[in-house]
């Protein structure tokens, strides 16, 4: 998917703004699960020392903003993604990770469901991708170590709380479900062994309703128990396969 263009500040351009501490960006992992795939929001950059190649959101932290508030205002300015859950990572600190100069980064990541948003563009990028996980190309800097780390990250805490849940759509089947677990850990799950697991947590509510307009046997629909959801989030829980 590729969309169309508006403005922003990128990790290539620390010289765009007279704010910019040189040698501090932040660098964010936008994950999202379309049908069956997990999938990473991509940049193509337009312009500097890496024309032309893919690699993460990323940007210059101003000298007056925190990190989280550097990372909201990057994220928004090359996509237009606003209002967005994003978590701190680490810093990644290999003096070599960035050719010819000293450049720190601290790593985010979230995960949106995109038909929530219209992602656009900026001017200094050609175009935003989502790229399937297993089809992620070669990234500028250190950015597939630093998604890498993001993706372990997320597969420990999809175990732990129902982080990326929101990716479904509102009324789900028990198998888009698991479709989502696997592709977050990278393994095949047996389905009935989930289906115990999943039911006993007494997180989802069964719906009178199925699967319309599907050529195979329509499944039975459930959605989340906003309360349970809310209770597992805070305190957590041990989902182990």
């Amino acid at each position: 998917m590729t969309f169309s263009s508006s403005k922003n500040n990128t990790e290539t351009d620390h010289n765009s703004t007279s704010t910019a501490i040189d040698g501090i960006t932040i660098d964010c992992v936008i994950f999202s699960f379309n049908k069956e795939s997990l999938e990473v929001l991509l940049v193509q950059h337009a312009e500097g020392e890496s024309i032309g190649k893919w690699g993460l959101l990323g940007g210059y932290m101003k000298k007056e903003e925190s990190a989280d508030d550097a990372a909201h205002r990057i994220v928004y300015e090359l996509t237009s993604l606003d209002n967005i859950y994003l978590e701190q990572l680490k810093a990644f600190t290999n003096p070599n990770r960035v050719p010819e100069r000293r450049v720190v980064t601290i790593g985010y990541y979230t995960l949106v469901n995109r038909e929530d948003y219209n992602i656009k563009a900026s001017l200094m990028v050609r175009e935003c991708k989502w790229h399937k996980i297993n089809e992620i190309p070669n990234l500028i800097f250190d950015h597939n170590e630093i998604l890498n780390f993001s993706l372990m990250q997320l597969r420990s805490r999809v175990q732990q709380a129902p982080i990326g849940f929101n990716l479904l759509p509102e009324k789900f089947t028990l198998l888009q479900l698991m479709h989502l677990y696997e592709e977050i850990l990278g393994i095949e799950l047996d389905k009935s062994n989930f289906r115990r697991k999943i039911l006993h947590m007494k997180l989802l509510v069964a719906l009178d309703e199925k699967q319309q307009d599907v050529s195979h046997r329509a499944a039975k629909l459930y959605k989340f128990d906003q309360d349970i959801y809310k209770k597992l989030t805070e305190k957590g829980f041990n989902f182990e396969f």
